[in-house]
């Protein structure tokens, strides 16, 4: 597939077909989420790969508690806005959407979070890791396959870490599914924003 191809097709699927897919392309995905650009040099990122359903329940029970909620409190209508549509569609499906994905990938990086951060520069490594997160998505969309992600809200990301076994010093940016997409998968609008409408020559 040409590069601008998987730029274009690159987007967030949150329905799966039941097929899975091989350890051999799930190796060659991440792979490339390693080459993505580091600020230290090191690459201090790691990967949890959840594929059996037990697997997969054990760490998804906080975001299917949040999803349970989500659905029960929703009172956006799915004919407003673009932004309004995506969050009928996609909130109440957090847990789902990762549930019924053949894999299940949760990155963690080593620093301190966004929370700990006093200056841009230390960002670093929060900005690092969704390289890598972009990265694995081009790939995936390169393979034929598709991704859907969660960010962990509030203590979420510690309560997986804890029942993950992660060490102390790694943070859970979020959740990665990654599978076959459903034929009838929806593809949610975006707003659509043309370049020349970005560009600022000189100064703004």
């Amino acid at each position: 597939m040409d590069f601008y191809d998987v730029i274009n097709e690159r987007h967030m699927v949150r329905e799966w077909k039941s097929e899975d897919i091989s350890t051999e392309v799930l190796k060659r995905i991440l792979a490339t989420g390693l080459k993505a650009p580091t600020h230290d040099h090191r690459r201090n990122w790691e990967f949890i790969i959840l594929h059996s359903q037990q697997e997969k329940e054990a760490a998804l029970q906080f975001a299917k508690a949040w999803s349970v909620s989500q659905e029960e409190q929703k009172e956006v209508s799915a004919l407003g806005t673009i932004p309004q549509r995506m969050y009928a569609y996609a909130m109440p499906r957090q847990y789902s959407m990762l549930a019924t994905a053949p894999y299940v990938v949760i990155p963690f990086f080593k620093g301190a979070g966004i929370l700990g951060a006093r200056t841009v520069n230390g960002l670093n490594s929060f900005a690092s890791i969704w390289c890598v997160a972009e990265n694995i998505f081009l790939a995936a969309t390169a393979e034929g396959l598709a991704c859907s992600m969660r960010i962990p809200v509030g203590e979420e990301g510690k309560q997986v870490m804890s029942v993950l076994g992660v060490p102390e010093g790694y943070v859970m940016p979020c959740y990665i599914g990654i599978g076959h997409p459903a034929e009838n998968a929806p593809v949610v609008a975006q707003v659509e924003k043309p370049v020349d409408r970005t560009l600022h020559f000189g100064k703004w």
